[in-house]
């Protein structure tokens, strides 16, 4: 093994046990504002990563054995490396009397957006998310304290920090994120109409760099190539989203695409329906959980991923269901109803039908018709039916599309109308 791969996998190992640490602080803390102090004890690797009944065998197998593609032959002992070094940097959760509430920035699908200033911090603005409990009189569940403490550790620039976790009461549960006021889903929404959008607002004092950067091609080679960093990231780390949509794309002031929410919905579930009864969209969800699937693998989030690269190119939802199946069948109209040959063992899902509409896909009908050929490829390997052949996010991030990436691309002469009132979301 090559020193470059030897120190990946050391680090992949500390990581590791640094996760662990981390966990341990924050599930301490939290227990015994719940039900006083207890004993300490170790965490294994099961507990560390929870129960695994909704995720693939095969990357249920990667977190057992500590294999990745990052590391190759996977995890090495620790006696190739020598002595692990001690962690001391522990994260313990902080009380809510360090932020002061500033205004309700948006209800979404987990709980309400408070924007915040975190008064032990110099006073910086922040986004409190106070997450909403199915039974909020039993505690939080000790599987989202898991999840939700090892996403603490996530280091990327183009994943949205989570910088604390509030548990106050002795039930609720609040998250401190960094602070960002607009989704790409609000971004497409103020471009001008001619250009496909609505020409609404962006928020108040977005910088005049925002303004004028619109999204032409470059713009959205270089976002597409945000997304596709931040999950390979993600991936990595054993971590999937299962709910991807514009809405969970944040933009900063610089035109930097950031990812938010991962991890929430492992956590916490996905509703049907948000924390105001709307309805969870299904137009990025992936064919596999459509027809009832109950594992999951990282192909799920490439899938919304393709969906999402779509919408940038043509403005609009690729499928656009109002139900579970509509979305089904829009999805087969457009590519053609699976088999058993294009996808070995879909008619063994719960939701497949032998009597649905046996679809031929129209090639000659492009799915994006202004993207070029080297997009359309990439778009292609997204949205293959088998997730077992579907293009990975570290594979994704090599493919020729990205070629003639700029990392920053120059203003467009395409600009979001409206650039300085406010209005803005933030998380769903």
């Amino acid at each position: 093994m090559s020193h470059r791969r030897h120190k990946a996998c050391r680090f992949d190992y500390i990581h590791q046990h640094r996760l662990t640490d981390s966990l341990l602080s924050v599930h301490q803390t939290i227990q015994n504002a719940q039900y006083g102090p207890a004993q300490p004890r170790d965490a294994s690797n099961a507990e560390l990563f929870g129960d695994q009944e909704n995720i693939d065998p095969r990357l249920r197998a990667d977190i057992v054995n500590g294999t990745d593609d990052e590391c190759g032959d996977g995890m090495e002992s620790e006696d190739v490396f020598g002595e692990i070094p001690p962690v001391t940097n522990r994260h313990p959760t902080t009380a809510m009397e360090n932020y002061q509430k500033l205004e309700k920035v948006g209800e979404g699908t987990y709980g309400v957006v408070y924007k915040a200033r975190d008064l032990a911090n110099a006073g910086r603005i922040v986004a409190l998310k106070k997450i909403r409990l199915e039974a909020e009189d039993e505690g939080v569940p000790s599987t989202a304290i898991r999840e939700i403490s090892l996403l603490k550790e996530m280091r990327d620039p183009h994943i949205l920090r989570l910088l604390n976790i509030v548990h106050s009461d002795g039930h609720k549960l609040y998250l401190v994120f960094e602070f960002l006021d607009l989704d790409l889903k609000r971004y497409m929404e103020a471009l001008p109409v001619s250009d496909g959008g609505r020409g609404k607002a962006l928020p108040e004092g977005s910088s005049l760099r925002l303004q004028q950067l619109g999204l032409g091609d470059a713009v959205i080679r270089k976002f597409m190539m945000h997304l596709c960093n931040g999950i390979r990231y993600c991936h990595s780390h054993r971590v999937l989203h299962r709910d991807l949509k514009p809405q969970n794309l944040l933009i900063d002031k610089e035109g930097n695409l950031k990812l938010a929410d991962f991890g929430l919905a492992r956590a916490f579930g996905v509703p049907l329906r948000t924390y105001t009864h709307e309805v969870v969209t299904l137009w990025y969800r992936a064919p596999e959980i459509l027809l009832g699937g109950r594992q999951y693998s990282t192909g799920v989030d490439m899938w919304s991923i393709g969906c999402i690269f779509a919408e940038m190119c043509t403005r609009k939802p690729l499928f656009p269901g109002d139900s579970e199946i509509d979305e089904i069948f829009r999805i087969f109209r457009a590519l053609g109803t699976p088999t058993e040959d294009l996808w070995p063992g879909v008619t063994s899902y719960p939701d497949f039908k032998a009597s649905f509409p046996k679809w031929q896909r129209d090639y000659t009908q492009a799915l994006c018709p202004n993207l070029d050929d080297k997009g359309l490829d990439l778009l292609e390997m997204m949205l293959v039916y088998d997730p077992a052949g579907r293009i990975s996010a570290k594979q994704a991030c090599n493919h020729p599309y990205f070629e003639d990436y700029v990392s920053t691309p120059g203003p467009t002469t395409t600009t979001p109308a409206n650039p300085t009132a406010r209005g803005a979301s933030y998380f769903h």
